[in-house]
């Protein structure tokens, strides 16, 4: 007695075709997997006995499954499932018809019960790539594999139900292809006491797509504004939702947020590895630069994050993507996110506020800011510093009564609207050369822009990210090119810039003093 079925496995962020071989024949009790299988395949035969006695069948006493291509290694409890309904099939319980274009993945109960998976987008996208019509998923998975065109998704509840549809006893529950609910309820900007001037820079940071480094003392309002950031971002795309569906489906990442159009908000604590922060493992798996791709990553005090996890932003901050490499393979994760800081201006937080005095050296200054390299602070368009909120906007602010968060958003997303039709992409995304072949620079503006250059030291890459800003400044505006004011407004948010000279000294000159970081 033989019958197949198909399924697929997870390798990566890619859902990989597997053909499960199942041939019955009676004799001594032995229950063989084949096919590189890990503790959670091997595992999986005491719960497919029981789960087939539940649902009315009796196998033969020697049951051997191949799982095909055999050197691809699979360690989930995806294949419960197409096993069972191969042995049923095996044992004449399912027509081996209704096998051939269809698609099976879930992880089975000792009663028979159909649980959740990771990675249904991923194999639903599998599915509608081999060109099978359907793909049978968990229940609970149904909206997310949904969300992949060109596959019809079949949600069951039980291996019982699963039979009675294959054998065309009961209809099939297909789930429609999923739209976006309503927007969840998010902190609003209107929520943050004062601070008009990191506001000004938070709307202009989420029109562009810009990196934002906030400086300021503990209390002023950093966390307050990042968190607060998903409230003025315009919704996911189709397109953009399900790359983000795969990357935190197949993390078993909660992904009820995704399908309402909000974009990911990833907050890892200074402590996190190096994998955990880029991504890597046995896996490997993806890291929060990956789980924040079309989102957010908000670092909270920047410099305490280990050297070497800071560095390594370097290269998805300028790519959009990350490397793995391993040595049986190299695994590319994208990791398209932008980047929100936070930090003290000193080790104590109270460098230049008028709320307490600060008591830290000049070394003790020198050595906070050096934790963060210049490559990291050029790849970060917008500087801003905070100062604690004023007692008067504390104790004498009148209640909100006219929402201007929504107002703000509407903002943006005009002006997402404008460089997309302008360039096809965002500003934060495109190159300086290909930047200034779209809108055009005053002889004012490039006239500052030199005198900046030369007074604060900023490098090639710093003057890119200043013409970017200033660019999406214009946008705002509804300018057709970037002007004088744009470019000062622009210039205005480089602050570690200009507090460079403590680190490293004034530009050209070399300090005996300089203390060297590894």
């Amino acid at each position: 007695m033989f019958a197949s079925s198909q399924t697929s496995c997870i390798v990566a962020l890619d859902a990989v075709p597997v053909e499960v071989e199942v041939r019955l024949r009676d004799g001594e009790q032995r229950f063989t997997i084949l096919g590189l299988g890990g503790a959670a395949v091997r595992e999986s035969r005491d719960r497919i006995l029981a789960a087939l006695q539940g649902a009315g069948f009796d196998p033969p006493g020697q049951i051997l499954v191949n799982l095909a291509p055999a050197e691809v290694r699979k360690d989930s409890s995806v294949f419960d499932l197409p096993i069972a309904v191969a042995i049923a099939a095996a044992l004449g319980g399912v027509p081996q018809e209704a096998l051939r274009e269809i698609a099976i993945c879930g992880e089975l109960s000792l009663l028979g019960e159909v649980k959740p998976i990771v990675g249904a987008a991923a194999h639903a996208l599998a599915t509608a790539r081999r060109g099978l019509r359907a793909v049978i998923v968990p229940g609970c998975n149904g909206s997310e594999a949904s969300m992949v065109e060109g596959v019809k998704v079949i949600a069951v509840e039980t291996l019982s139900q699963t039979i009675r549809v294959l054998q065309g006893r009961e209809p099939p529950a297909l789930v429609e292809r999923g739209k976006f609910e309503a927007r969840p309820h998010l902190k609003s900007l209107d929520d943050v006491l004062g601070q008009s001037a990191a506001k000004r820079a938070l709307t202009i940071a989420a029109a562009g797509g810009h990196n934002l480094l906030m400086i300021g003392p503990p209390g002023c309002g950093k966390s307050m504004l990042a968190e607060r950031l998903a409230s003025i971002l315009p919704p996911l795309t189709s397109e953009h939702l399900l790359e983000v569906l795969r990357i935190h489906s197949i993390a078993g990442q909660a992904t009820e947020g995704l399908l309402a159009g909000v974009r990911p908000f990833r907050t890892p604590h200074y402590v996190v590895s190096d994998a955990g922060l880029i991504g890597g493992g046995a896996g490997p798996r993806p890291g929060e630069v990956s789980l924040a791709h079309r989102g957010v990553l908000f670092l909270d005090e920047f410099p305490e994050f280990r050297r070497s996890a800071v560095e390594a932003l370097r290269s998805p901050m300028e790519t959009g993507w990350v490397q793995v490499a391993r040595a049986r393979a190299s695994v590319n994760f994208p990791a398209r996110f932008q980047l929100i800081a936070a930090m003290n201006p000193c080790p104590c937080g109270r460098l230049g506020s008028h709320v307490g005095l600060c008591r830290c050296s000049h070394f003790a200054v020198r050595d906070y800011l050096a934790k963060l390299s210049q490559p990291i602070l050029d790849r970060i368009d917008l500087h801003v510093e905070l100062e604690a909120v004023r007692v008067d906007d504390l104790v004498w602010s009148e209640p909100v009564v006219r929402r201007r968060s929504s107002d703000v958003r509407d903002r943006v997303i005009e002006c997402q609207e404008r460089q997309i039709r302008r360039q096809g992409m965002l500003n934060s995304e495109v190159s300086d050369s290909a930047l200034r072949g779209f809108i055009a620079i005053t002889d004012g503006a490039r006239s500052l822009l030199g005198e900046a250059i030369k007074k604060m030291g900023i490098s090639a890459r710093g003057y890119t990210r200043i013409v970017r800003t200033a660019c999406t400044i214009s946008d705002l505006a509804g300018a057709d090119s970037i002007s004088e004011e744009a470019i000062a407004e622009a210039i205005s948010y480089r602050s570690l810039d200009r507090l460079a000279n403590i680190v490293h000294g004034p530009p050209g000159v070399h300090s005996r003093n300089r203390t060297t970081h590894t």
